[in-house]
């Protein structure tokens, strides 16, 4: 399983008035290792994948530290973590060595631009995608969980003397 690195530099232009990188800016960050992974590695050697049209139709993005200025690159990991018949999912760390700062996925349906409509992911797409195939870390905790509250018994607890699924305000 691969993922794809992109070394994302940080502009001046990038902090907010709280001294940090402003949440939509991570979203850019996101487009640059995306664009990077879709079109630069992608297609390869005169293929045409991906170059009919995509379009992002979902993201979900969980900000776990501020980020600062400074002169050397952040990196953007990508990965894929389902392929469907017409739409595929990625994710992405935002991180360097010292810290983790955003979690991420973006859901990416195909699309034809000539015909100004969804199409299906291609055999070629696929092939590449399945490189960088992994399952998906959120969906898989949210299976286990899942399945541990379904052998729970009745009325049990969740440690906190509160009932299971019940939220403390």
């Amino acid at each position: 399983m691969a993922r794809h690195i992109y070394p994302c530099p940080l502009r001046w232009s990038d902090m907010d008035a709280f001294g940090h990188v402003n949440n939509v800016t991570f979203l850019r960050y996101l487009e640059e290792a995306r664009v990077d992974f879709m079109w630069r590695l992608a297609p390869g050697n005169g293929s045409d994948a991906f170059t009919g049209g995509v379009v992002v139709a979902r993201h979900e993005i969980d900000y776990l530290r501020p980020l600062v200025h400074r002169h050397r690159p952040v990196t953007i990991e990508t990965w894929v973590t389902e392929i469907k018949a017409a739409y595929l999912t990625l994710r992405y760390e935002i991180k360097d060595e010292d810290a983790l700062y955003v979690r991420a996925a973006t859901r990416i349906v195909p699309y034809d631009l000539d015909q100004g409509r969804p199409r299906r992911v291609t055999p070629e797409e696929e092939k590449f995608l399945t490189e960088y195939l992994e399952p998906d870390p959120v969906k898989k905790g949210a299976a286990k969980k899942a399945s541990k509250a379904a052998t729970k018994p009745a009325g049990s607890t969740d440690g906190a003397g509160r009932a299971e699924g019940a939220v403390s305000v």
